[in-house]
């Protein structure tokens, strides 16, 4: 499900206006059975639209949605197996498509030097981390406090929310289920008003802003300090911009249809630490490892604090992917964090300078992110630590590398952005509440001739599609 392809669009309208025509001549003789109606609909538009993605992504998801279901329903009949041998069975029987698809190219074939060709041609299924991560965290908290069994309908719209299913928010029992039981196609004009703002904002974040800094990004000067720099900078906006924008129109999608969605981004790049950047940055997922992996190995309680720290960003990392770099980039993360905790509460910096600080650590790490070749990485490292290099001789190599056309473009998306997160800034600063100032009329009107006017002709796939 890609928001920024016309088909996709097109096959919704399709989907909503047959489910409002077969709504229609149902409404006089079923009355509240249209209650039913309503949930077999969406969860079959849910369907249908991962399917047109590939059979085979809509093929596994059932898999892992049904079997969890049957397993949950069993375990629910026959509470006396316990909680915890129940999870130690099942969580790993839920998370089995995810290991094989994701995973085991990576540790067969890369960290044990096996030679399983098959394992290499592997495509991983869309949305497979998200709505794994989703299913595992509602069997959890239906087990561990003794929550009853929803209906199927219910637990299959949880599940499989089309806006949410691919790339999140990963949502919990609590917040979601209740809204698909009391879930109805109500066609609220205040509704589609507030989804249609979301919408607006997340494609303008995706296809003016992140579409724009993957054109500058290149990735390939290992050597000098100040184009890896910039490379940094233009995949960290690139990265944040795609995926909040994902997440942003998901939430606009959901409004419309009367589903509150958890906001996952809250502006994280105006953060002043790196313990506020991960509050503010995919806040479910960041939620799910502290609920689902800090607190039971004992959070913030033990004297071993920062050893559970450093044990949730190395498995975020992988999370993200199957690949060294990804694990450097949560260990990292995780000294940052570390190092915050240690020594945030005795520095006593100004807001400006707390906000450099941070950013340039998020900037830097991303580094570890998106360079999956490990000796480039490696010397990408060593030049960005080496002092020596930053010399006015790769100053102006880095200013002869692109063009002066290049350069003036470049500036002027740069002035962008910047103008973008003051915005982001003063929404939190004024208002707290963020992304209020980008979502005011005149500048919603304002966002869309820019989209219209700076959208790229290169259309590239949601980023987190690949995780």
């Amino acid at each position: 499900m890609n928001f920024v392809e016309l088909r996709f669009w097109g096959l919704l309208i399709a989907g909503l206006l047959g489910i409002a025509l077969v709504r229609l001549v149902l409404t006089r003789g079923f009355g509240r059975r249209l209650v039913a109606f309503d949930r077999a609909a969406l969860c079959a538009l849910g369907l249908f639209l991962l399917a047109c993605v590939s059979v085979t992504t809509v093929l596994i998801y059932l898999t892992v949605t049904v079997g969890s279901f049957l397993a949950l329903s069993w375990l629910t009949r026959h509470p006396q197996r316990g909680f915890r041998p129940s999870l130690l069975v099942l969580i790993p029987l839920q998370l089995l498509p995810l290991l094989h698809y994701k995973y085991a190219n990576f540790f067969l074939n890369d960290a044990l030097a096996f030679e399983f060709d098959s394992l290499r041609h592997l495509v991983i299924p869309v949305g497979i981390s998200f709505y794994t991560f989703q299913i595992v965290g509602f069997v959890v908290d239906t087990l561990g406090y003794h929550k009853p069994l929803p209906r199927f309908l219910d637990f299959m719209n949880f599940a499989g929310f089309f806006p949410q299913i691919v790339a999140g928010p990963i949502e919990r029992r609590a917040e979601l289920l209740p809204q698909m039981e009391d879930f109805r196609f109500r066609w609220r004009a205040g509704d589609i008003d507030e989804g249609a703002t979301w919408i607006v904002l997340g494609l303008f974040f995706k296809l003016c802003l992140a579409d724009n800094a993957a054109l500058y990004f290149h990735g390939q000067s290992p050597h000098n300090p100040f184009l890896v720099w910039l490379d940094n900078l233009l995949f960290g906006l690139r990265i944040y911009y795609d995926f909040a924008g994902y997440s942003l129109v998901a939430i606009g999608l959901g409004r419309c249809l009367g589903i509150q969605l958890t906001l996952n981004f809250l502006s994280p790049y105006c953060s002043t630490s790196i313990a506020e950047f991960w509050r503010r940055w995919h806040i479910t997922l960041s939620q799910w490892f502290r609920d689902y992996v800090y607190v039971p190995l004992g959070g913030s309680r033990t004297s071993r604090w920062w050893l559970n720290i450093a044990v949730v960003f190395v498995v975020s990392g992988i999370w993200h992917g199957a690949g060294w770099n990804f694990i450097a980039w949560g260990a990292l993360h995780g000294l940052f964090l570390i190092g915050n905790r240690l020594l945030g509460p005795r520095l006593h910096l100004p807001r400006v300078l707390a906000w450099g600080c941070t950013f340039a650590a998020a900037i830097f790490a991303w580094l570890c992110f998106y360079e999956t070749r490990n000796a480039v990485l490696f010397a990408k490292l060593q030049t960005l630590l080496n002092p020596a290099a930053y010399s006015l001789g790769a100053l102006r190599e880095a200013m002869a590398y692109r063009s002066s056309a290049d350069l003036f473009v470049l500036g002027c998306f740069l002035a962008l952005t910047i103008g973008v997160m003051t915005l982001e800034w003063l929404s939190i600063l004024k208002r707290n509440q963020p992304y209020a100032l980008l979502r005011r009329p005149v500048l919603l009107v304002l966002l869309v001739v820019l989209t219209v006017l700076l959208t790229p002709g290169k259309n590239n796939a949601f980023i987190y599609f690949a995780f």
